[in-house]
């Protein structure tokens, strides 16, 4: 197995472990830090829960109530969020499939074709969630300078940077998958050809003292002794 191949297994599982932390996070957006600790007062907002603590340690949650009533960039994030999930857990199953380690997945040239595929999901899932954290980092950003909105302003969350981490990582791990089977695809196959008569004639050449063996007489190699 390749370390090519090593390597695109841990970006791509790895990006997928931190897509489906920031899923379930609830740190998509934040309130902006009071200056008085004694007062403060934090809110957080997720894909599917608001959340809200203040300096004491104490924190209460409650998920969106309905669907319906959600703002549509939400409903576009948790669907591009959960596509993204989805995509890492089949790249991760067809990476385990392609690798040249596992005694699964048919000959060399299936595996290739495997993991050429756990690839190209690898870099869907990451594009899914790339997209989706930008959307909802785009939103927060323009409300923030955005001088006649009025309402609460929120700052970027942890979770949208968990979820740019996990989209490059799957990113990457895809890219290496497929540049690895190409790669190999490219090796030189060495070729063989079948020279048995010259060597024989060669060794009976030097045998004879370079003299052709055709040319020879064959009644010279007899005498007059050679039927006692």
């Amino acid at each position: 197995m390749s370390r090519a191949q090593i390597s695109a297994l841990v970006f791509g599982v790895g990006g997928f472990g931190a897509l489906v932390a920031a899923t379930a996070s609830n740190e998509w957006k934040v309130t902006t830090r009071a200056s008085s600790v004694i007062t403060a007062t934090w809110v957080y907002q997720g894909l599917w829960m608001n959340c809200a603590g203040n300096a004491l340690g104490t924190f209460h949650c409650r998920p969106h109530f309905t669907i319906f009533k959600v703002e549509g960039y939400i409903q576009a994030c948790r669907g591009l969020m959960i596509a993204a999930v989805s995509l890492g857990f089949f790249g991760s199953i067809f990476a385990l499939f392609g690798m040249k380690c596992t005694k699964v997945g048919g000959s060399d040239k299936a595996k290739a074709k495997i993991a050429c595929l756990a690839g190209i999901v690898f870099i869907l899932s990451g594009l899914c969630s790339m997209t989706g954290c930008s959307l909802y980092a785009n939103k927060i950003t323009t409300e923030f300078f955005d001088p006649l909105f009025m309402e609460q302003k929120y700052e970027l969350g942890a979770a949208l940077f968990i979820g740019w981490a996990g989209a490059s990582l799957c990113i990457i791990g895809g890219v290496i998958f497929c540049f690895s089977i190409s790669d190999n695809n490219k090796a030189p196959r060495m070729g063989y050809t079948y020279n048995g008569a010259t060597s024989i004639m060669s060794s009976r050449t030097k045998y004879h003292g370079g003299e052709d063996f055709k040319t020879t007489n064959p009644s010279k190699q007899f005498d007059k002794n050679a039927y006692v």
